[in-house]
């Protein structure tokens, strides 16, 4: 306190006589705050000059330790189930346990902060970002797949497709590598759940794709056979399978909280319970709806049944001794054309080379054989 304010306090309130309002001027105080303080001394003495707390005596939008307690057991809850535990999460899991009325995302939020469950990140500039999904389920599916280790210590993988417009999980299968073989068996087994999808989209893993070697894969081929598109991401382009690498997060979340599996079939029984667990949780980025649902809300399209083929064009260097190779195989064009560079158009498995301006081979691939032999009717020059 200012002694001048003090003083002055005390002699008017022991009676003398201040000029108030010239003392309020100068020293740029209002004259209710003077008479406050002369109030106050008359009614508690040298204690009126002690500072009252300016916190209401009441506060009735006070979040109550009852809700608080239920947050933080919430959060837990579903950290020891290997479940998403963030405030959407908290405040879903709240709801369906009946929780009157359910707090918000922001009051679950500022809950976990005052209780040292999170910390809090600096506001981060916002990411323009375009968020791309297909309108109608089965129009695209994601495989992708992702490593696990067994209790033994054994390396496998664990191969995940997702409806692109529902993320519903389609299937989960545990296989011992991520390779051709593979793929096609988990792809055959969400066949038969769910039918076949329009399009296939995949990275350029060898066990998918051969497109950015310049040729097909037999995983590609087969699908095109059966009438299914196939799409394949950019080289370095993780984001365009960005739905699978998200779920990928997911499923390593859950399995992190179960009892490691001892074999592939134990594997494959935890990716099947997993798969009832997520279908049916609410995703903030389905406007709080369930993968199933998504799924459901709309009639499925599927696959035409008419084969679709693929074609394109390649330049390849011919080696020395006249062979140029080609979507895994080589093929002979004989000595004459050695240290060139030949640009092959294809079609499926047929395929015209060229060397300039002249066709120099038209075959047929064999795709039971690598080598590709040269057979004295097929040079023209």
């Amino acid at each position: 306190m200012d002694p001048e304010f003090v003083s002055a306090i005390v002699r008017a309130a022991g009676g003398e006589k201040v000029n108030i309002a010239a003392f309020c001027r100068t020293h740029s105080i209002s004259r209710t705050t003077f008479h406050k303080y002369v109030a106050r001394f008359k009614a508690e003495g040298a204690d009126g000059f002690t500072r009252r707390s300016t916190a209401p005596h009441t506060s009735p939008t006070r979040t109550s330790a009852v809700l608080c307690e239920a947050v933080v057991r919430a959060r837990k809850e579903l950290d020891d189930a290997g479940l998403d535990n963030g405030p959407q999460s908290i405040a879903w899991r709240l709801e369906s346990l009946g929780f009157d009325p359910v707090p918000s995302r922001a009051t679950v939020y500022r809950i976990l902060l005052d209780h040292g469950q999170i910390v809090a990140q600096p506001r981060k500039r916002p990411k323009t970002r375009r968020r791309f999904e297909y309108s109608d389920p089965g129009g695209l599916w994601q495989i992708d797949g992702m490593e696990h280790y067994l209790s033994t210590g054994e390396k496998v993988c664990v191969l995940q497709i997702l409806d692109d417009h529902s993320r519903l999980d389609v299937g989960s299968c545990a296989a011992v590598g991520e390779n051709g073989a593979e793929a096609w068996r988990a792809l055959e087994q969400a066949f038969a759940g769910y039918g076949l999808p329009v399009r296939v989209l995949f990275d350029n893993g060898r066990a998918f794709s051969a497109k950015h070697r310049g040729g097909t894969s037999a995983l590609e081929r087969t699908l095109a056979a059966l009438g299914v598109q196939t799409i394949t991401s950019s080289v370095y382009h993780p984001q365009t399978c960005g739905k699978n690498e998200r779920a990928h997060q997911t499923l390593q979340k859950w399995l992190r909280k179960q009892p490691a599996p001892d074999t592939l079939e134990e594997l494959q029984g935890l990716l099947e319970q997993y798969r009832v667990v997520y279908n049916n949780r609410r995703h903030q980025s389905l406007a709080g709806k369930t993968p199933q649902q998504r799924y459901d809300d709309k009639p499925t399209v599927a696959a035409t049944p008419e084969p679709k083929i693929r074609h394109g064009e390649v330049a390849r260097s011919i080696s020395h001794t006249g062979i140029v190779q080609f979507d895994g195989h080589s093929i002979s064009l004989g000595r004459a054309w050695g240290d060139r560079t030949a640009v092959l158009h294809w079609r499926g498995d047929d395929v015209t080379v060229m060397v300039g301006d002249v066709v120099v081979r038209q075959l047929t691939l064999d795709r039971s054989v690598k080598f590709q032999p040269l057979a004295a009717l097929s040079m023209k020059s």
